[in-house]
């Protein structure tokens, strides 16, 4: 979610450029680019390309082969009469012999190069996944997750069609060339004439990629919008229904789907136009202008059969690798443009920040430390200014203020999921920094006010899949949150179903689990995003009574919701607009009748009616 309003409107411009991105077509220099950078995925599977080249010119010497065979049983046999039963199945094995062979070279092409693809596909989904969890939480923020999903499923797939062109590639070019080389063996005149039209081909495969790239690229783009409206109504369901939104959204949705089947519609007419129907019509050309030099030579002469049949074939073979070539072309573009948007976020600078870690750093008392911290989200508009305070090892405090001053944010820079611009986090007087990110995310144990449990059991979403934690230990955190009181009653106990996100769970019982899932890794520092928030009454008091006894020997950070329950905190810091305007226990506070005064009294007023 958007922290701050500048951050916003650096979304609005980003996304505003990215429309006049879509609208042009994209250079061949960023497309070689795009190529490049695609290649190292690929080396590591690089035999199975090589297989492929090598597959590809056997192919082309058997081609020039089959032909030629048939071209001496006509011209040295059939048309002096001397064929004989012998020659004839002499000359029937050896053209079965080289299909054979052809049909053999071509299946291990086609395996070796679908292959390579498949585990080039998985090599760059599981690097991308990676990469994705090494991201930012500013990355999130600015990228809808639809894009992001779009992205490592629809995109990445393009890539396996993607190369399959250069299968056809290879094909098409030891085809080119040597069915050319024995046109012009077989007769020159004609074969230079063939060329002719190679200029011609060559502007509409340059009109084609500049053309169609703009096309694909619209077209990836309204995908990724789609998948985002996809994934908003499915997971928004709840609260479409509820507050009568179907219309809205569906309208919303016709949009979106009739502008991607628009871009659907332009790159089937280009297809339909400029790729395999130009090649039909210069193979037609080719084969009008073959039989008109050797009906004029007819005239005049004698041309033997073979001979026209063979030049035929030649030709045959000189443009249908082109044909499929062509049609391969727009798999090509769909996935330049794929591979583009792969490499957007592989590039992506919004890590992580950096840990300068010290390995034998370990936090040990828990003390907390912020000195003159200044935060913002987009680094322009600070959400946090100037913060400073001090939780000594064992205490508890307390953050209160209202909705967007700087609470959660605070939250957000001591678990280290943004970078602060300026200030000192200390924790045990050692820079948060020096630490390795294995010890913050041991030794701090986070609660979120909206738990989020994994598809599988509830034994399996305490320990969060971490084998080295014992069922006894996972029972113990559940006792000791007093979550063991409900999940008893259930009719596996700890090995009762958990479906997506926990939807057969109260949020009360989710945040139970929630908690026993933080304890049971003994925590040093305990924070608490609100974590009573959604809780009734009852289950709050459950919950109350296993956070005063996790919270011995704990230093623990809360942001509070409900001021009744912070007010025993050692110290109580009201944040307004990024800045402590108060600080102190419960007491202090309520005897200056400042901030903190005018929401205990808000809220009880709220209470009482």
């Amino acid at each position: 979610r958007l922290r701050s309003r500048g951050l916003g409107d650096v979304y609005k411009r980003q996304m505003a450029e990215r429309q006049s991105v879509w609208a042009r077509s994209m250079p061949v220099k960023e497309q070689l680019t795009v190529i490049r950078r695609l290649l190292p995925y690929a080396k590591p599977f690089k035999w199975f390309f090589v297989t492929t080249i090598l597959m590809s010119g056997l192919i082309s010497l058997v081609n020039i082969y089959l032909p030629k065979v048939l071209q001496l049983f006509i011209d040295r046999y059939l048309r002096t009469g001397h064929a004989t039963i012998a020659i004839m199945w002499y000359f029937a094995g050896l053209y079965f012999f080289g299909m054979i062979v052809r049909a053999t070279m071509q299946f291990f092409q086609n395996y070796t190069s679908t292959m390579g693809a498949e585990y080039m596909l998985e090599n760059v989904r599981r690097q991308m996944f990676k990469k994705l969890h090494r991201m930012g939480m500013r990355y999130f923020d600015q990228v809808p997750g639809g894009s992001i999903l779009s992205r490592l499923t629809n995109d990445t797939m393009s890539f396996s069609n993607f190369w399959a062109l250069f299968n056809t590639l290879f094909t098409a070019f030891f085809a080119v060339i040597s069915s050319f080389l024995a046109m012009y063996f077989t007769d020159s005149e004609i074969a230079l004439w063939l060329l002719v039209f190679m200029p011609f081909l060559a502007v509409s495969v340059w009109y084609y990629q500049r053309y169609s790239s703009r096309v694909y690229r619209r077209m990836r783009e309204r995908l990724s919008e789609l998948n985002t409206k996809l994934s908003e109504a499915i997971t928004g369901i709840s609260v479409i229904q509820q507050f009568r939104q179907e219309r809205r959204i569906n309208d919303e949705f016709d949009t979106t789907n009739n502008a991607y089947f628009k871009t659907r519609q332009a790159m089937i007419r280009t297809n339909s136009l400029l790729l395999s129907p130009i090649i039909n019509l210069f193979y037609a050309l080719g084969t009008v202008m073959i039989l008109g030099f050797f009906g004029v030579r007819g005239l005049n002469g004698y041309v033997a059969a073979g001979v026209v049949y063979a030049f035929i074939t030649y030709l045959d073979n000189f443009y249908n690798p082109m044909t499929q070539m062509m049609d391969n072309l727009s798999d090509f573009q769909d996935g330049v443009v794929a591979g583009s948007r792969v490499l957007r976020v592989m590039d992506a600078p919004t890590i992580a920040p950096a840990q300068h870690a010290d390995p034998a750093a370990k936090i040990t008392r828990g003390k907390i430390e912020f000195k003159h911290v200044t935060f913002a989200y987009d680094g322009v508009n600070p959400v946090l200014k100037d913060v400073s305070f001090v939780a000594e090892p064992g205490q508890t405090v307390a953050l209160v203020g209202q909705t967007g001053s700087g609470k959660t944010s605070t939250i957000n820079v001591l678990m280290r999921f943004y970078e602060f611009q300026s200030g000192e986090v200390l924790i045990d007087d050692r820079d948060i920094r020096e630490y390795p990110a294995k010890e913050l995310r041991q030794k701090l144990g986070l609660v979120l006010q909206e738990p989020f449990m994994f598809y599988g059991d509830i034994k399996s979403n305490i320990r969060m899949f971490d084998d080295t934690i014992s069922d006894e230990q996972v029972e113990a955190a559940a006792k000791f949150v007093t979550a063991d009181e409900f999940i008893d009653e259930l009719p596996q106990n700890y090995d009762s179903r958990v479906i997506e996100r926990g939807a057969s769970y109260s949020s009360g019982q989710r945040q139970l689990i929630s908690f026993a899932r933080t304890i049971v890794t003994d925590p040093k520092i305990l924070i608490l995003d609100e974590a009573t928030a959604n809780v009734d009454t009852e289950t709050e008091e459950m919950i109350q009574t296993g956070l005063s006894r996790i919270q011995q020997n704990r230093t623990t950070i809360a942001i509070a919701h409900r001021l009744s329950t912070i007010q025993n905190a050692d110290l109580i810091l009201v944040l307004n607009q990024g800045q402590i305007v108060e600080r102190g226990t419960n007491d202090d506070l309520l005897a200056q009748q400042g901030y903190y005064y005018d929401m205990i009294q808000l809220q009880n007023s709220a209470h009482a009616k």
